[in-house]
């Protein structure tokens, strides 16, 4: 079938496989002509098929030379009918590791249910026997908590009083006031469920209840923090509280670890587009406007050149970990630099819909964002049928 993107708000319906293939092979080609990293060689990568974790898994496979196994929750293909994104990237990236020698296996269900948790324990008992790195990336927007039965939902919300500021249809480039009412403690609570640090937890006692990890390992899960025009609706928000109890259950997760010299930590990555941070009032506009300053200082980075970083100089840099005051990995620095930030604020006070298209890069987020479902790559005929019935392999 001819697939095109078919937009609906901040979400795209159809994925390309083809182009998504496309996407793969990319990350693939930056992270091999950076050369090998020494590091882990039996990863498991929790949210594995799109932006930091799909980053994550070609970087530990393609420049590590890791077993990995890979959980996700995405919707397979149908007769007529596309699947989600990372069901394309996943198919893609196990076809192109088997191809390169590497084991590459995948697990398609809930991650936060009991049942994913045991399989995956399984196939690491079956076929790795334990793993030295788990990468935990998850970006759900709701969660069914395995021991209660309660479906929480997560909100994007100021706490404390209604916030209001700029804000930008990155589809039209119309910038415009919004205005978002604050949290109650419902909102907060059910927030930090979905994308606090419980989950995290829970995944790592199981497996070393199971007897799966091994002596020396790591577990990174990531985070952002963000500048103080974004902070009320993010990091002082709703979402906010859940990362900061994200960043608590690292240290929690390390003393549990203390028997196998295991460490957690959690890195705090750059903004970048994707189908969460679209979805976040204020995030669009503030996006646009530091990729234009970064990529006109050369420093601009999307997910496999964060990952790649992250991996090479701080998680398996030979000189240690640098950590920051409160413990955590910072591979934001490029973002948060001075010079950046001061740019960005000046700017923001000037945005509007007439000069937007100059003095922002909506071009380059609306690209991203039409990467991010396949669309708009080079080297892919998107007028040529395609197969939408591709399948991974291990499922």
């Amino acid at each position: 079938m001819i697939i095109e993107p078919r937009m609906r708000g901040f979400i795209c319906l159809t994925a390309h496989p083809d182009g998504c293939a496309q996407n793969v092979k990319n990350q693939i080609k930056y992270v091999t002509s950076k050369g090998k990293i020494e590091g882990a060689k039996r990863v498991l990568v929790i949210g594995a098929s799109t932006g930091f974790g799909l980053a994550s898994r070609i970087t530990s496979a393609f420049a590590c030379d890791a077993a990995t196994i890979g959980v996700f929750f995405e919707k397979p293909p149908a007769e007529g009918k596309t699947a989600t994104p990372g069901w394309y990237n996943s198919a893609a990236f196990e076809k192109d590791a088997t191809a390169a020698g590497l084991y590459a296996k995948s697990i398609n269900g809930d991650a936060f249910s009991s049942e994913i948790k045991e399989q995956t324990i399984e196939l690491i008992k079956k076929d790795l026997e334990q793993v030295d790195l788990v990468i935990y990336s998850l970006a759900s927007p709701v969660r069914m908590h395995p021991a209660t039965g309660i479906l929480h939902r997560s909100v994007l919300k100021p706490i404390g009083q209604t916030f209001s500021n700029k804000t930008v249809d990155f589809h039209t480039g119309n910038v415009s006031q919004v205005s978002i009412e604050p949290a109650n403690q419902d909102d907060i609570d059910n927030t930090v469920v979905v994308m606090g640090g419980e989950d995290w937890s829970m995944w790592i006692n199981a497996m070393k209840e199971a007897g799966v990890l091994a002596d020396g390992f790591q577990t990174l899960a990531y985070s952002y923090i963000g500048p103080e025009v974004t902070e009320a609706v993010y990091r002082k928000g709703t979402i906010g509280r859940a990362k900061d109890h994200l960043e608590a259950t690292a240290f929690q997760i390390t003393d549990m670890l203390a028997d196998v010299n295991g460490k957690a930590y959690v890195s705090v990555n750059k903004a970048l587009v994707t189908q969460a941070s679209s979805a976040i009032p204020v995030i669009p506009l503030y996006i646009s406007l530091l990729y234009k300053i970064m990529k006109a200082s050369g420093i601009h980075e999307g997910c496999i050149e964060q990952m790649q970083r992250l991996y090479q100089e701080r998680l398996y840099n030979p000189s240690g970990i640098a950590l920051d005051d409160k413990g955590r990995i910072r591979i934001d620095d490029w973002e948060m630099r001075e010079d950046v930030q001061n740019q960005v604020a000046a700017l923001w006070k000037i945005a509007t819909t007439e000069n937007l298209g100059e003095i922002g890069d909506l071009a380059g987020y609306k690209q991203d964002f039409l990467n991010l479902f396949g669309f708009g790559f080079e080297g892919v005929d998107y007028k040529a049928d395609a197969n939408e019935m591709t399948l991974i392999p291990s499922i």
